[in-house]
């Protein structure tokens, strides 16, 4: 029980490492694009872009919040021994269903498309781990999963 509660405790400060690196760097992206534009974010920034328009700028920040939100969700879920509910929120909320596959075609870019789609099957790769109510099978499969969003905020700005 002891172990249990390390490993979700460890799924939870690692959502929330992810959860508070994303806001702060679409924070720092919205000061940069601010009336006191600062050059030196954009110039030591050195992610590729995305080349999104403002309105997919939001959508796309909207996209990963919910993402954000859905991991959450999972933690507490498995926490709650509620694996078949958090298999149905890994996959509606993160896998690869048919508007996550034509929001990811919407983006300009091959290597960011091959990159959503690999973290979006995993997603669905989780579901099905958390099925087998193996808690730590299921939190490797999360760390998987979330580790797709790592890299591609390591790599990618919008």
């Amino acid at each position: 029980m002891a172990n249990k509660r390390i490993i979700i405790s460890y799924a939870i400060l690692v959502s929330v490492g992810l959860a508070i690196t994303f806001f702060a760097d679409s924070n720092k992206e919205i000061r940069s694009q601010g009336v006191n534009h600062n050059a030196t974010a954009l110039t030591t920034d050195k992610r590729t872009s995305l080349d999104l328009s403002p309105q997919m700028k939001m959508h796309q920040l909207a996209n990963m919040r919910s993402h954000v939100k859905a991991v959450q969700s999972i933690v507490g879920l498995i926490a709650d021994n509620q694996f078949n509910e958090a298999s149905a929120v890994a996959h509606t909320k993160l896998g690869m269903t048919e508007g996550m596959g034509k929001m990811c075609n919407k983006i300009d870019n091959d290597d960011f498309k091959k990159l959503g789609k690999t973290f979006h099957k995993s997603a669905d790769t989780l579901a099905n781990i958390l099925k087998t109510k193996d808690t730590k099978k299921s939190l490797q499969a999360l760390n998987t999963t979330m580790g797709y969003c790592v890299q591609c905020h390591e790599v990618f700005r919008q």
